[in-house]
Formats: C-alpha cells, structure tokens, sequence
C-alpha cells in the first residue's frame, strides 16, 4: 500500500485493486479525519448488494439504448435504404438528426431530473422511446424516418444523465470509475448482442411480408417498452431505495458515503452553482474533450457496417464483423479504469485509451484498401475507454446536486454535438474511406490529450491552494456545498 498525504490528520491509501467495487479505498479519506480509511465487512457487504441490485438495471437500459440508437446502421445491410429511397448523404444526417433532439432536451431534461423521481422519469422515456422504435418500421421516406430519429433523440436524452447522477449519488467516489467502466462495457455488449442478433434477423426473410430491416425495429422497441416499465417501478434511484433491503446498520454507512461523494439528493435548483460552473476552465475543457471523443464514436457508429463493407466484406460478415467492434470497446474500457486504479491518476487512464484510439484512426487513414484496415477500425473502438474517463473525472470531482446536474448535462449537450457532427463528416464524395473525416478525428484525439493534461494541472493548482489554507470546518452532505465551497473536497488527478 501506498500512502499519500492529503491534509494534516487526513491519509490516502493507494491500493493497487482491480475492477472490484469494493476496493478502491486508495482513493477514501477516513470519515473521522485521524486515519486511513478502510471499509469494513459490513460496508463491502453493503457494496455487494447495491451492486448485485442497481447494476443489472444500469446495464440492461445501456444496453438496450445503444442497440437503439444503432439500429440504423445495420439496417443498412438489410435494405432500409432502398426501401425508403434514402441517398448515402440522407443516411449520415439521419446519424446527426438523432442527436439534434438528444441535445434540445438536455437543458430541460435537468430541470426535469431535479423534479421528478428518477425511476418514474427514466422509466416513462423509456416507453416513449421504445414506441418510437416500433414506429419506424411503418416508414417509407427520409422525411418519416428524420422525425423518427428526432424523437428517438428526444427520449433517450435523459438516459446518460439519469444514470450519471444515481452513480455519482450511490457509489463513493473512489468506486465511481468502475461504475462508469460497467456502463461503458454494456455499450459494447450492446454491439455485440445486437449484432448476432441482426446477423440471425437478417436470415428472416420478409417473414410475415415484413422487411427484413423492419424486425430489428419492431424486436428491440417491444423490448425497450418492457425495460420502461420495470425501471418505471423497480429501478433503485437512490441511495436508500426499497431494492437495497438496508438493514438498520447498513443505513448508518449509507450516511457516511452520501458524505464522502458529496452529492446530496435536494429538490432545490441553485442558480449559484450553475455561474459557479460556467466561471471555470474545466468545465470547458472537459466539455471540449468529450466533443472531440465524440467526433469519431459518431461517425464510426453510423458507418461502421459500411466501413468493414467498404474493407472487403460481404453484407452478412459487415454485420457480424461488429462484435469485435463492441469487444474492442469492453477491452479498452476495462483497461483505461484499471490503468487509472492502480496508478491512481486519471489522466493515464485517457493518455492510454486516447492514444490507442489514435493510432487505429491513423491506420485507418494510411494502410491500403482492404481487410487489413479491420485493424485500424477496433484500435480506434478505444475512444470508449476515453469516454469513461471523462465521466469518472467530472463524477469525481464536482459536488453540489445542482452543479453535478449541470455538469453532466453540459457534457452530455458536447457529447450530442460531438455525435451530431462527426456522420456530416463522412463526405459522399470520399465514400467509401472518407479520409478527410478520419483525418479530422485524428486531429480531434491528440486535443484530448493536451485538454485533459491541462485540466489535470488546473485540478492540481486547486488543491495545493487547499492543502496550504486547511480548514477545521465540518462539512455535512446535507449542506450540498459545491467542492470550491467545501475547503477539504480534494480533487482526484
């Protein structure tokens, strides 16, 4: 173990842990401020059981959102676009007109977070959204289908953000870059359930005189529907939910880590944190950040069957040749939180996953046509180990309900923006390399790494102004003070 300290009386212990949960303590400050911190059997108990109970709904909406929102693509094999007489530049912007209604509902999607239970909200989007998959299988133009990805958009807008702030309320802040890292890992199993299953659904044949591309839309939006109505009643949006079963000694611990990730559940909107955010250059860096990540993970989501097509492949393999695609995106998200534990910097889990992601878009700009560019097309999959990252070091590092609300929901309108632009980005006329696209992706990754690193330094700077003026003052969750306004809130590098 490694210990470093943080304020007089107060001991960080780096453990070098896994993806475990209940590790983590190298980043937990003791609750008494005398010693290090350790969790007892209990506490580890406790985390099993929020595990066992919240996880399995975190990763079933996930999941189920990103197979959604990537329908289109392998529809694509299956003939959506004949059918609906849709050109290849109709196609990339209706990738982009997805996230034009995901980033009109951001801004109310927060006011509406903070006033209405999570699990009922979430679980109505939920609904709508999954009726909004049914219906795209009754269009026949590019018109019906622009507004169907429009609202599809429109729903799903306040999944990420849902899911963000249960996390960020739930869990410590030292177990929250696992929890992000499960988020992230049913992205891709979501790529690649999914495409299995279209590979099988393409075998259908017009069963029923129903297209073949019309199946994914009419399966998966039954299901979404269903997910709705089991989050709508059963999804643990809090730290003391009914699902936890918490025994009497189990909420005493409860209290405890509400205090230590500093996100108290409040009704109240608070203006003040709001400019408190906006005056600070992490908030744009971070924001920036998840742009550029974003520029790519749009453009390859929307293309990718064209893309591994485009490498030589048949239309059945371009659909099956997504599962390595969703793997590379398991593995490197995995790696990223494991780099960022056992180092216990953050910044080396992105430095590693940024790079990686480089190096493949730089592959897939420079090797020759052909199936070797597979290659290029997982490494730069590795993005998705960046966007987990990004939620850690936002999640980690801002307290104050309101602010945490804002802060997520700033990132997530630069993650939409980011999703939005990157298809434009194909350009029909490269098709089917799109070189200047990639380039461009490139250029956007090595941004991350220097925006990162110097939010990294501004985090630093922030606490050794801390640690030169420490205060004795007793901060209480219930008093949901920013982490500038709580004087021993120390930021994770």
């Amino acid at each position: 173990m490694e210990k470093i300290q943080v304020t007089p009386g107060e001991t960080v212990i780096a453990e070098k842990s896994s993806l475990d949960f209940t590790s983590g303590a190298s980043e937990e400050v003791s609750s008494d401020h005398h010693g290090p911190f350790q969790k007892s059997p209990a506490e580890k108990k406790l985390v099993n059981k929020i595990n066992y109970t919240l996880l399995p709904f975190v990763g079933a909406i996930v999941f189920i959102q990103f197979i959604d929102k990537t329908t289109l693509s392998t529809s694509a094999m299956m003939g959506i676009r004949e059918d609906t007489h849709v050109s290849t530049s109709q196609f990339g912007w209706l990738g982009s007109l997805f996230y034009l209604g995901f980033v009109a509902f951001q801004i109310p999607n927060n006011y509406l977070i903070q006033k209405f239970r999570i699990s009922r909200y979430l679980g109505t989007l939920l609904v709508l959204w999954g009726i909004v998959m049914c219906l795209t299988s009754l269009c026949t133009n590019f018109t019906e289908l622009a507004v169907c990805r429009v609202l599809l958009g429109l729903f799903e807008a306040g999944t990420y953000p849902s899911l963000l702030i249960i996390i960020n309320s739930i869990y410590r802040r030292s177990e929250q870059s696992a929890a992000f890292g499960f988020l992230w890992l049913s992205n891709g199993s979501g790529t690649m359930v999914g495409a299995a299953c279209s590979y099988g659904i393409f075998y259908i044949n017009n069963a029923y005189g129903i297209a073949s591309w019309k199946w994914p839309y009419i399966i998966w939006g039954s299901l979404t529907i269903l997910f709705g109505l089991i989050a709508f009643f059963f999804l643990p949006d809090t730290p003391t939910s009914f699902m936890f079963r918490l025994t009497e000694e189990e909420k005493e611990i409860v209290k405890e880590r509400v205090q230590d990730n500093g996100v108290a559940r409040v009704y109240e909107f608070k203006k003040h944190h709001v400019y408190e955010a906006l005056k600070e250059p992490r908030l744009w860096l971070v924001c920036f950040s998840t742009l550029c990540n974003n520029l790519h993970t749009g453009g390859l989501v929307v293309f990718s069957t064209l893309l591994v097509e485009a490498f030589g492949f048949s239309k059945h393999n371009s659909i099956l040749l997504q599962m390595p695609g969703g793997a590379s995106t398991v593995l490197f998200s995995i790696l990223a939180v494991i780099i960022a534990r056992k180092t216990n910097q953050l910044y080396l889990g992105v430095a590693f996953s940024t790079t990686v992601s480089l190096v493949g878009l730089i592959l897939l700009v420079t090797l020759p046509e052909g199936s070797i560019k597979l290659v290029g097309f997982l490494l730069a999959w590795a993005m998705n180990g960046t966007a987990v990252m990004l939620l850690t070091i936002t999640g980690a590092n801002v307290a104050g309900y309101s602010k945490k609300l804002f802060y997520n929901g700033m990132n997530m309108i630069f993650y939409t923006l980011g999703n939005f632009i990157g298809p434009l980005l194909m350009f029909e006329k490269e098709a089917p390399m799109y070189k200047s696209g990639m380039t461009i992706y490139c250029v956007a990754n090595g941004a991350i790494l220097v925006m990162l690193f110097l939010n990294r330094q501004y985090m630093a700077k922030l606490n050794r102004i801390k640690l030169t003026n420490p205060s004795d003052e007793v901060y209480e969750a219930s008093a949901d003070l920013t982490d500038r306004e709580n004087k021993k809130f120390i930021y994770k590098l």
